[in-house]
């Protein structure tokens, strides 16, 4: 009896070691190469939208095209922060109460305020062909993906572990402040 279960545990652990570990691993470098090609693109775009100082139609349909030949589906989030000078004042109402000196505020816009701008329902009255929006230097720019899709890692994961995770990978971030307008 012992015999038996030595050669059964012994076969389901050849089994273990000769197919599952390679595929986990392999898996494992396929996703990793994925995240790369993704974060490659992503600071890319980025880039060229800090160093322009603007975000074209053109420019944002290129990232979505090189995100989706890397494989996958993917959210994006576009966010830029805008610099904002306020005048200090001791007294609001009184413009002769200067103060000398100023605060600095961001506001916030999201991709939900960005891309209506780049893709409208209907072109705005006599304006050109290819619609932008457009940064002033020291603004910020950021973009994040997050991906959607549940890949072969994950999959074995689940199986391996017991554990479903809903979705792909975590949330990849990336950006800086504008440098330059380039309009």
């Amino acid at each position: 009896m012992s015999n038996a279960l030595s050669k059964i545990s012994a076969a389901l652990l050849a089994v273990v070691l000769l197919y599952l570990v390679p595929a986990v691993q392999s898996a494992q470098r396929e996703e990793d190469y994925r995240a790369l090609a993704a974060y490659n693109t992503l600071v890319r775009f980025a880039d060229a939208v800090r160093n322009k100082g603007y975000l074209s139609a053109s420019m944002y349909r290129d990232f979505v095209h090189e995100l989706g030949a890397v494989g996958g589906e993917y959210k994006i989030e576009l966010v830029h922060r805008h610099k904002k000078y306020h005048p200090e004042y001791s007294d609001p109402s009184d413009p002769d109460s200067f103060l000398g000196g100023f605060s600095i505020h961001y506001e916030d816009y999201y991709d939900h305020d960005i891309l209506p701008l780049l893709f409208p329902e209907q072109a705005p009255a006599g304006a050109s062909g290819r619609p932008r929006y457009e940064m002033e230097i020291g603004d910020y720019f950021t973009v994040t993906i997050t991906g959607l899709e549940r890949t072969p890692i994950t999959v074995l994961n689940d199986f391996l572990y017991g554990a479903v995770k809903p979705g792909g990978w975590n949330a990849m971030n990336y950006g800086g402040m504008v440098l330059n307008e380039d309009y």
